[in-house]
């Protein structure tokens, strides 16, 4: 039985994900970062810090909607430049996966379609080509996740914001 197997659920997820984060001392040893690794000493883009989570939560959250690819990266970039948590960032850019993309798009499409006043969806069955179907939800998808990735960023870092104040209030009035 290891030391993990004795500590309570909650704290054994807490050491898993302190051990399984990204160290700041491997990554500025790291040959395609040495040009920036001076950069990636600032503790604040590993500290978990109010003001720098919510940034990176914002970052994440905006790369998420409004990259279909790279998004970790965007993230990370986004992060050294405005000085943010870079584990937050990258964590917050999983909201669209894989799993989840297919939501999101339709979301975004239907959002982005009553905003522009779209003509209706083009069937399967109405178009010549596949190409023609898909691209049918180009613009209103476009729109809809553009404004997923603004709203969603400013949603982002005020519920941090908030969750952070609260955590401190709920702190004081127990003691």
């Amino acid at each position: 039985m290891s030391d993990n197997d004795k500590l309570p659920p909650r704290e054994k997820w807490s050491a898993w994900f302190r051990l399984s984060q990204a160290d700041r001392h491997k990554l500025t040893q790291h040959r395609w970062l040495r040009p920036v690794a001076h950069r990636l000493h600032d503790p604040k883009l590993w500290q978990m810090q109010h003001e720098a989570v919510a940034r990176g939560a914002a970052i994440g959250v905006f790369w998420a909607f409004a990259a279909p690819v790279a998004q970790l990266i965007l993230a990370a970039v986004c992060s050294v430049f405005f000085r943010a948590n870079i584990p937050v960032a990258m964590g917050t850019t999983l909201i669209t996966n894989p799993f989840t993309i297919g939501f999101w798009l339709y979301l975004a499409y239907e959002v982005g379609a009553v905003l522009i006043d779209a003509p209706p969806r083009m069937s399967k069955a109405d178009s010549s080509s596949t190409l023609a179907w898909v691209t049918s939800f180009g613009w209103p998808a476009v729109i809809g996740m553009g404004l997923f990735a603004v709203f969603g960023s400013v949603a982002a870092y005020l519920l941090v914001k908030l969750g952070w104040r609260a955590r401190i209030w709920i702190k004081r009035r127990g003691r």
